[in-house]
C-alpha cells in the first residue's frame, strides 16, 4: 500500500529523484526545502513517515526532530545524513530520529526503510474475507496462505472493498479511492478490477468478487448480488 510521506531536503536534486522513484512506487510525497518549512508541514500534516535530511537551512533536522518529539508526535524519522560516525548516529536517536540512512544510498533501500519504520509504528491491521487476509498497514495480501502479488492500485481497490465487505462499493466511489479526485473513466476501474480477479479469483475455487450490475462491486463468498 502508498504511504503518504514528507521529504525534507534541500539538496533539489536528490530530492526530485527520491520523489519520482517513491511516486512511483505507489506512494504520496510532500516535499520541504528547508528545516522550518518542513517542521510546519510536519505540524500540519496526517504522514505516515518523515524522511529528514541532517543538514538543513534555517534549522537543521536534528532540531526538526527534536521539536516533534517534544510537541508529542510521534510519527517515524527516518534521517539522512552524510555522516557516518557512531557519535552522530547515537546525537540522531537521542534526538528522536527512529532509523538512520547514509547518503548515497539505494532508492529501494529507501522505501524498504520508510516501509519498515511504518509497519512497526503502527503494527498490523488484519481485513480478511473468507479465506482472503489482508494487511493493510504492510500491504500483504495471501488467500489460502499463497502470498498475492498486487499492484499499489490493486492493493488500494482490495482495501477498499475489503473494509466495505459484504456492502457494494458504487464505482465512482471505487475509483476515487484508487486514483483519487483526478480518476480516469469507468474503463479503467473494469479493467483494473478484472486484472485483481486474475490475482485473487482465477486461481482459487471460490470467486469473492462480486459485480453488482449497474452500481458497483463488492466482495463476499456468496453469489446472490451476482
Amino acid at each position: 500500500m502508498g504511504l503518504k510521506v514528507l521529504l525534507i531536503e534541500d539538496q533539489r536534486d536528490l530530492a526530485e529523484s527520491v520523489w519520482d522513484f517513491l511516486e512511483r512506487r505507489g506512494h504520496v510525497v510532500d516535499h520541504a526545502l528547508d528545516g522550518a518549512q518542513g517542521l510546519r508541514m510536519a505540524r500540519e500534516g496526517d504522514f505516515d513517515v518523515i524522511v529528514l535530511d541532517l543538514g538543513l537551512p534555517r534549522m537543521d533536522g536534528l532540531d526538526v526532530c527534536a521539536r516533534l518529539r517534544a510537541e508529542g508526535r510521534d510519527v517515524p524519522v527516518l534521517m539522512l545524513t552524510a555522516r557516518d560516525t557512531l557519535d552522530d548516529r547515537l546525537t540522531g536517536f537521542g534526538r528522536g530520529a527512529d532509523d538512520y540512512l547514509v547518503k548515497p544510498f539505494a532508492m529501494l533501500e529507501l522505501e524498504a526503510r520508510v516501509r519498515n519504520l511504518h509497519r512497526r509504528h503502527r503494527g498490523s491491521e488484519v481485513l480478511q474475507c473468507a479465506d482472503l487476509v489482508l494487511d493493510a498497514r504492510s500491504g500483504e495480501a495471501t488467500r489460502a496462505g499463497r502470498l498475492l502479488l498486487l499492484s499499489a492500485l490493486q492493493s488500494r481497490l482490495l482495501e477498499t472493498l475489503l473494509r466495505a465487505s459484504p456492502a457494494v462499493v458504487d464505482s465512482a466511489r471505487l475509483a476515487e479511492r484508487v486514483w483519487g479526485e483526478e480518476a480516469p473513466g469507468i474503463d479503467a476501474l473494469h479493467s483494473l478490477v478484472r486484472a485483481l480477479r486474475a490475482v485473487i479469483d482465477r486461481p482459487f475455487d471460490q470467486p469473492l468478487i462480486r459485480t453488482v450490475h449497474g452500481i458497483g462491486y463488492r466482495l463476499g463468498a456468496d453469489s446472490a448480488a451476482d
